[in-house]
């Protein structure tokens, strides 16, 4: 039978995760084709890759475009009627990639369904609810409301956009929710738990909190046509605070 679901997982140097992604996919009941896009790991990444490689529809190995190029390229190369992709750090939780896609084409009108998902603390072992809620252009104006490992979207739709924006590097994700909505309506949301995202000493998001705001800043401006209050005041002191908290854990 056909897959229903492309499933990209576009990694780079994060072999000792992968392993646990690949696994959270292939344990849903769930048919789908799995592409690997690596950047070039130079770790246990390929020997993770060849293990798995049986159940892959694809992979490949070697320096690209980043993650968004990474991301379309493996997307291109499916034909399932759904589409996602998970990062190789972050994993699906039993049964939520059937909940997501259930959720799909139950609201046959949308272009995307996204749900919950937890924040795993890598170092402290802490788990926390990833801020979601119910869709609403004002909220997603005043942050990104839709958690990337939990939202599974129509490839009609994707490729009617565009895929992710390849000039981007932080917050593609929430740029392509505010596309998928202004063309092609609103992102519909599921109350329940179907993903982990980890959070780890090596994440883009903690590393480059600055430059994640900024860009993500620019991402409401464009798609808003203001940047809200909120962007000014509170947010800024939770990036810097954020920031030094980190760097006196790493000290």
């Amino acid at each position: 039978m056909s897959p229903q679901v492309t499933i990209v997982i576009p990694t780079l140097n994060q072999g000792r995760f992968l392993e646990d992604a690949l696994k959270s996919v292939f344990q849903q009941e769930v048919r789908s084709e799995v592409f690997v896009c690596d950047g070039g790991s130079t770790d246990n990444t390929l020997d993770v890759i060849k293990k798995w490689e049986p159940r892959l529809r694809g992979w490949r190995s070697g320096p690209d475009g980043g993650q968004a190029e990474a991301i379309n390229e493996g997307m291109k190369e499916g034909r399932a009627p759904f589409v996602c992709w998970l990062n190789s750090d972050d994993w699906f939780l039993p049964g939520g990639l059937s909940y997501l896609v259930r959720g799909l084409e139950q609201f046959s009108d949308s272009p995307a369904v996204y749900a919950r998902a937890w924040n795993l603390n890598q170092e402290t072992g802490r788990r926390t609810s990833v801020w979601t809620e119910p869709f609403s252009a004002r909220r997603l104006s005043r942050r990104c409301i839709i958690s990337q490992p939990a939202t599974l979207i129509r490839r009609s739709s994707w490729e009617d956009i565009g895929g992710v924006d390849t000039t981007l590097n932080l917050a593609m994700d929430y740029d392509l929710w505010w596309r998928l909505f202004k063309k092609k309506g609103e992102l519909i949301f599921l109350d329940e738990y179907v993903a982990v995202n980890r959070d780890h000493s090596k994440t883009k998001t903690r590393n480059l909190r600055a430059d994640h705001y900024r860009e993500a800043i620019e991402v409401v401006r464009k798609h808003y046509g203001r940047v809200p209050l909120k962007w000014w005041l509170a947010q800024p002191y939770a990036v810097w605070y954020k920031s030094l908290k980190q760097k006196y854990l790493t000290e």
